[in-house]
């Protein structure tokens, strides 16, 4: 039985990834890389380190820094992205989210954010969604980023549910990479050429039901089951 929702943040509550994107693009620039245009697919979902090694990775400069210089350009990323998020506002949910956060808070159903942004209750908080939430991950104190399953194995924990009792939303492909070892139920939003490993996908947040999320669940498990 389905008795939990585990969220990613970006991309699926809200397009907040479009800000990571604009600050990491702005940070390349001042390193002189070029991102190219498949970037920004491969940026979404990793954590903060890991995208940015792979920013330096575009132009032959990851082994060029320190750790400590490293550490300096993420947070010189993250001061320019936590600048371009204050001018969010409930208005910039994505469409579908209001009303399936209700149908799940109606169903009793528990949710937890697991997210690789270390900003998400900032964000949540600028959404008005913080209390709809019963856990947030927190990334500052996990050992790996996505697709490793850790971000979602603690969620699942945070939520107090079972492996096969949740249901998680991902919009990137290294995200639906961590459901799946984590051995949840994935629900992809976006292409279904990335989101192939998902077990149920949808083009978009507006088209997230969560009664045909539970039918899909149930006949996923029924499979795994049988």
């Amino acid at each position: 039985m389905l008795k939990g929702l585990l969220f990613d943040l970006d991309g699926v509550l809200t397009d907040s990834a479009k800000y990571h994107l604009q600050a990491w693009n702005q940070l390349a620039a001042d390193l002189d890389i070029t991102l190219p245009p498949e970037a920004n697919q491969q940026l979404r979902g990793r954590s903060r380190l890991d995208s940015l090694n792979l920013v330096l990775s575009y132009g032959q400069q990851e082994n060029r820094y320190t750790n400590e210089q490293k550490a300096a350009f993420a947070k010189t990323k993250n001061q320019m992205y936590l600048h371009l998020i204050q001018a969010m506002t409930p208005a910039d949910i994505l469409p579908g989210i209001t009303a399936l956060l209700a149908a799940a808070k109606a169903a009793r159903l528990r949710m937890v954010i697991a997210s690789a942004s270390r900003n998400a209750p900032v964000i949540l908080n600028r959404l008005g969604l913080a209390q709809q939430f019963d856990g947030i991950v927190d990334p500052a104190t996990l050992h790996h980023g996505k697709p490793d399953p850790e971000i979602y194995e603690r969620a699942q924990t945070l939520a107090g549910l079972a492996t096969t009792e949740v249901a998680a939303f991902e919009d990137a492909a290294v995200g639906v990479a961590a459901i799946k070892a984590a051995g949840q139920f994935a629900v992809g939003i976006g292409d279904p050429a990335v989101l192939h490993q998902a077990d149920y996908i949808v083009p978009s947040t507006a088209d997230l039901k969560l009664e045909e999320i539970q039918r899909a669940y149930t006949a996923w498990l029924e499979r795994k089951e049988a």
